[in-house]
């Protein structure tokens, strides 16, 4: 068993789609990112290759490689996941953070949830995303982005 932690932040601008957990969220400013720039998503990647010790989202999937502009968080998560398979892990949980002022996720959480356990090939009983607000405080609470946070548990695969 290894675990993993996972940290990400984007800042919110006009004129962007707001995803979170691979599912468009009706807001009226999205995060700024190469990619879809989906902060949870993103902390989970960033988990599980810190349990894989395999660096961090930006050593793999670079913003300055074109190839990745504009593209689905989701599939940088099934990328992740298919390298861990190659090095003979697989994910067993994910515990995360959505840390944003609004807009309210409590109707979205099962959705996410659910997308990233699909990402993942495992149930969604072991993918956990939970949101909260930071009171006001910093560049969260002035609502001028989001971060999240996750931690992640990966174990050897089973090759019974």
């Amino acid at each position: 068993m290894r675990i993993g932690i996972g940290y990400d932040s984007h800042r919110l601008v006009e004129g962007r789609r707001l995803i979170l957990g691979g599912i468009e969220i009706q807001h009226e400013r999205g995060l700024l990112g190469h990619s879809d720039a989906d902060v949870l998503v993103h902390a989970i990647c960033d988990a599980i290759l810190g349990a894989l010790g395999g660096g961090d989202i930006g050593r793999h999937f670079p913003d300055t490689d074109p190839a990745f502009a504009g593209i689905s968080s989701i599939n940088l998560l099934q990328k992740v996941a298919a390298m861990a398979g190659e090095m003979g892990f697989e994910v067993n949980n994910i515990d995360s953070t959505v840390i944003l002022e609004r807009p309210k996720l409590m109707d979205y959480m099962h959705e996410m949830a659910l997308n990233i356990s699909n990402a993942l090939n495992i149930s969604v009983d072991r993918v956990n995303v939970k949101a909260k607000t930071n009171e006001g405080m910093g560049f969260v609470g002035r609502d001028e982005g989001m971060a999240a946070f996750a931690v992640v548990t990966i174990r050897e695969k089973d090759n019974k």
